[in-house]
Order: C-alpha cells, then sequence, then structure tokens
C-alpha cells in the first residue's frame, strides 16, 4: 500500500537503483587508526577489501619526511603491509630503521627518531678557550679566543658542518708577543774634580711578560751600574726572553762629560807639571823654571769650577844674587828659596849645567869659605 509519494522510486528498475547508490561516495575512510580523504581517482568497489583491517597509527617524524607505500597500491598509508621510508632533514640523523613496515599487531616495525647532528666536542687551547652558540650541534658556531699576552693561531670561528665536522682546524693559542722591558732614561753626567771619570749608578730593570711571566735572567751589554764611567758616549742594552724564547730589549745612553779650562804652557826656562789630565777641573800644575832662573807668579793654579784658573800666569826671570856679603850664612840665606828651587826644577841628573851646581852646592857645604871664593872671582 505506500504512500503515492514513494511510488515512482519503487517503480525504478532494479538494474538502475544498484547503479544510483554505486555513485554516490562516502566522504570519509573506514574506520580504523588512520583516514584520509579519498582521491579523485579512486572508485568506492576498491574499498571492501580493506574492511576489518587492522591498520597503524599514522607516523609523524619530527625534523624527517615519511614517503609510504600501501600493499597493492591501496590508498590507505596505514593499512596492513604498508611501508614506509623515513628520511631525516639536512643537519638531522635517523636513529633507527630507514623504513617501516605496519604489523598485525597494528604497530609499526620499529620506532624512529631524527637527532640533531653534533660535531666532535672542541678540545679548549692552551691558554685560551672558546664561546660556542649552540654547543657542538649541527650548524653551531664557536669562535675561539686567547688570554692576554697570547696570539691566535688558525680559524677564529669554525661551524659544525652537515657531515658531523668542524668547518676549520682547532685553532691554538701561541705566546709571540716579546716580553717588555724599560730602561733608565738618558743619562748626562760630568767628571769628579781632578778626574776624568765619574761613578754612574742606576736601578736594573726588570722585564714583564704579558703571557705567563715566565722570564729568564736579564742580560747586561756594556759597563754594569755602579762602575766608573771615563768621558765619552757610552751604549748600555739589556735584553730579557721569556719562555717561547721571544725577546725584549732596552738601550740608553751614558753620557760623561769633563769640564776642562784650557791647556797652559810651561813658561819659558822653565817646567810644568800637572796632575789628571792638565785642564780639567780639579786639575792643580805646578811650575819651576831651570838652574839660574827665578819664578814670578804663581807657582801653582788649579781649574776651578768656573772653567778659570786660579792664580796669575808664572814667568822665569834670571836670578840677581849679591855677591857683596861677609859670609856664606848671609850669601845662603839670601837665595835659599832660589837654590831649593833650583834643585826642584832639574828634570835629571845628566843635565851638566845640574851636576855643575850641584857639584858647586855640595863643595860649598863642605868648605863654606869657598863661597865667598866663588864670589869673588866672578
Amino acid at each position: 500500500m505506500g504512500s503515492p509519494a514513494l511510488r515512482p522510486a519503487l517503480l525504478l528498475p532494479p538494474v538502475l537503483l544498484l547503479l544510483l547508490l554505486l555513485r554516490v561516495p562516502p566522504s570519509r575512510g573506514f574506520p580504523g587508526s588512520g583516514d584520509s580523504p579519498l582521491e579523485d581517482d579512486e572508485v568506492w568497489y576498491s574499498h571492501p577489501r580493506y574492511k576489518d583491517t587492522p591498520w597503524c597509527s599514522p607516523i609523524k617524524v619530527k625534523y624527517g619526511d615519511v614517503y609510504c607505500r600501501a600493499p597493492q597500491g591501496g590508498y590507505y598509508k596505514t593499512a596492513l603491509g604498508t611501508r614506509c621510508d623515513i628520511r631525516c632533514r639536512k643537519g638531522y640523523e635517523l636513529h633507527g630503521s630507514s623504513q617501516l613496515i605496519c604489523q598485525s599487531n597494528k604497530r609499526w616495525s620499529d620506532k624512529v627518531i631524527c637527532k640533531q647532528k653534533r660535531c666532535p666536542t672542541l678540545s679548549m687551547p692552551a691558554n685560551g678557550g672558546f664561546k660556542c652558540v649552540d654547543g657542538a650541534y649541527f650548524n653551531s658556531r664557536c669562535e675561539y679566543y686567547c688570554s692576554p699576552g697570547y696570539t691566535l693561531k688558525g680559524e677564529r670561528t669554525v661551524t659544525c658542518m652537515d657531515n658531523k665536522a668542524w668547518s676549520g682546524r682547532p685553532a691554538s693559542c701561541v705566546d709571540m708577543e716579546p716580553p717588555r722591558i724599560k730602561c733608565p732614561s738618558v743619562k748626562e753626567r760630568i767628571a769628579e774634580p781632578n778626574k776624568l771619570t765619574v761613578r754612574v749608578s742606576w736601578e736594573t730593570p726588570e722585564g714583564r711578560d704579558t703571557a705567563d711571566g715566565i722570564l729568564t735572567d736579564v742580560i747586561l751589554k756594556g759597563l754594569p751600574p755602579g762602575s766608573n764611567f771615563p768621558e765619552g758616549d757610552h751604549k748600555i742594552q739589556y735584553t730579557v726572553y721569556d719562555r717561547a724564547e721571544n725577546k725584549g730589549t732596552c738601550k740608553f745612553r751614558v753620557k760623561v762629560r769633563v769640564r776642562r779650562c784650557g791647556k797652559l804652557n810651561a813658561p819659558e826656562n822653565g817646567y810644568m807639571k800637572c796632575s789628571s789630565d792638565g785642564d780639567n777641573y780639579g786639575a792643580t800644575c805646578e811650575f819651576s823654571c831651570i838652574g839660574g832662573y827665578e819664578l814670578q807668579g804663581s807657582p801653582a793654579r788649579v781649574c776651578q769650577s768656573n772653567l778659570a784658573w786660579s792664580g796669575t800666569e808664572p814667568t822665569c826671570a834670571a836670578m840677581n844674587v849679591n855677591v857683596g856679603v861677609r859670609t856664606a850664612a848671609a850669601l845662603l840665606d839670601q837665595f835659599y828659596e832660589k837654590r831649593r828651587l833650583l834643585i826642584v826644577s832639574t828634570p835629571t841628573a845628566r843635565n851638566l849645567l845640574y851636576r855643575l851646581q850641584l857639584g858647586m852646592l855640595q863643595a860649598v857645604a863642605a868648605n863654606p869659605t869657598l863661597l865667598l871664593q866663588y864670589g869673588a872671582s866672578g
């Protein structure tokens, strides 16, 4: 009996009704642990084959890509027997099987993970270190640095690459900086009075190493401090080495100056005898005359601090002896000093005049009456 509105549908031929039912595709797949929309080229009759077939969970690999192939070209990528290839992205490496199979227990054949690649741990350079952006993992950037006094040798920056190797050779820190040593300033000294030298002293300079602070002994080239330096310009050099055999040097000069008054000359018919160099500050020059001459002026002159000679210029004048005396004592008294000068002024006993005078004096000393005879004959 039925409703009149349904009667036309019931009048359709059975074959046509079946075709209409086959042309209506469902919007979702069969129930299971995974489902996906149908592709445009798939048809409904391909699905009944997997009805009641156990499925595995969908595969998701962080930092990786999954490529699956269902058995017999089926649509569902998690069906029983599905094989999935796992590939990790750049900078990551696979831990586990590279291919997974969906098994009958609804589990995949293995567990996989993509881990970030890691380079070997960098060794800490002696007397230095390094700083990294992301440790030793892929794409991490590490920068080396050195302690004060050391110089970086090698690549300053290295990067962890996809092949798990660093982009450059590890750097090292080497001591290439020479030690520092500071010498005293230039010294100028005046020679001491009546000398041509002066005693000069200074503190021995100490070297300083900016690296490890270990130095060798300081080597001196030149006169040591506390020495008597003669007139002139003297070079002094100190050298020091560090443990890496780097050399540090410093130099300075010691200049010794002699203050001079100017040279003096012996008087005519006389002699001059000077101490030290004869014209330097503090030097003393003594004057004398040859026999028969007496000294007039300063018998000795000294070079003073104002670079002028003391006293007056000496001369040698002929002796004037009064022989008209009655006794030898009176005669000797008037030229006692002359006799002394006569003897002092004689340079050597080889002088003929000196020997003659000496003989006369010796004879007078033995017999004073001879002096009157010499005077009367003169």
